[in-house]
């Protein structure tokens, strides 16, 4: 096998493809990746069982092949190669020549016939606008659990209905939700999806116009493919059943606080600096300003208010875990935040607060995201 190609072009590819591998794989054969040269060019594909990526680009083929080769690496020489074409061959004691410029470079080969096949996704079930979707994804995957120990919170619940798609997460402390126009079969679907992969999808695919996302398999073996332009990610999906959690946002209450994002944000990690590990964030709410008060060790302390409008009703005090809030309020895409406070029907448990968007402090935001977030005991 022999091709010449762009190193920008071939570089960019490598680097797609390689972003979905994990670190460490207990099978070798999986840090490869697949390099296929044809005469439509060249395919790059890379597979660890659960997700896969593939990508086609131009190169100027002189004889066809196939060859596996350690992928990481591959994107490490490829980044760093002068600015000059690339010209890869397979040489006669099987080794795989790298050439560019007056750099040289000979990687070993991986056995082709071990690798498993690349997933097949055939035809489209609908499209999302690329830039709605990664923002959505930003606004919603950091709520999903980390915690490998139950698999069902650690992904994002995709959720279609008529001409709407949604995206859930949860890690039973809080919970996002957001959605976006859905362009295509207008049937009730819903695809449990890692949140990590979903992440990188929105990374890569966030700037391509738009996405097709195709629901495929069936049993065990149930997959979703998103695609735009010449770059495709599949991902198995996640088995269980996602937790009813839509039922526990409010339908609506008048009892809410305005604060401008910014100022929230930049007074919350300061004061949270004195916190230990965990401890909530106090949190009161008053007519004209929510202050924010923390003890930690060493005696420390702190505390700052910044101004709010509160409406609706009394005076609110809470503990809030402060990381969580952080996060909500990174991903509020508006200058104004709305904190609302939700009621409950059993008077021993604490009611959630709900962090919405507010283009000012009179008008509500214009995008569909959600956040409930569990206050914490307050020591007092």
């Amino acid at each position: 096998m022999r091709f010449q190609v762009n190193r920008d072009v071939f570089s960019e590819a490598v680097s797609f493809v390689v972003k979905l591998l994990p670190q460490r794989n207990p099978q070798p054969i999986l840090a490869g990746v697949l390099i296929e040269a044809g005469d439509n060019g060249l395919t790059l594909s890379a597979f660890d069982y659960e997700a896969s990526a593939r990508t086609t680009i131009e190169a100027t083929v002189d004889e066809p092949g196939t060859i596996l080769v350690h992928g990481r690496l591959l994107s490490d020489i490829a980044s760093r190669l002068p600015n000059a074409p690339i010209e890869i061959s397979v040489e006669e004691d099987g080794g795989i020549a790298v050439r560019c410029g007056s750099a040289r470079f000979t990687l070993a080969s991986m056995p082709v016939e071990e690798y498993p096949s690349i997933p097949e996704v055939t035809g489209t079930s609908g499209l999302v606008p690329a830039d709605e979707f990664g923002t959505a994804i930003a606004q919603v995957a950091f709520a999903a659990s980390r915690d490998d120990v139950t698999p069902v919170l650690t992904g994002v619940q995709l959720e279609v209905s008529g001409q709407q798609l949604s995206l859930v997460a949860t890690d039973r402390y809080r919970v996002s939700l957001r959605d976006v126009p859905w362009d295509g079969e207008e049937s009730e679907q819903t695809a449990l999806v890692p949140a990590r992969t979903l992440q990188e999808v929105g990374k890569t695919f966030g700037h391509a116009g738009t996405i097709q996302i195709a629901f495929s398999g069936e049993g065990d073996r149930e997959i979703i493919a998103f695609t735009a332009g010449n770059k495709t990610v599949t991902s198995l999906l996640i088995k269980g059943n996602f937790p009813p959690v839509r039922r526990l946002f409010p339908e609506q209450t008048e009892h809410h606080a305005v604060v401008n994002t910014a100022e929230l944000t930049e007074a919350v990690r300061r004061v949270a600096l004195v916190l230990d590990r965990s401890a909530p964030l106090r949190f009161t709410f008053s007519s004209d300003s929510v202050t924010m008060d923390a003890s930690g060790s060493e005696q420390a302390r702190a505390s700052e208010s910044v101004d709010a409008h509160l409406i609706g009703g009394d005076e609110v005090t809470l503990g809030l875990n402060p990381q969580y809030l952080l996060e909500a309020l990174g991903a509020v895409k508006s200058e104004f935040v709305r904190v609302t406070f939700t009621s409950s029907d059993n008077a021993n448990k604490l009611s959630p607060v709900l962090v919405t968007s507010q283009t000012s402090v009179d008008q509500a935001g214009l995008d569909s995201f959600k956040y409930l977030l569990q206050p914490n005991l307050l020591l007092r």
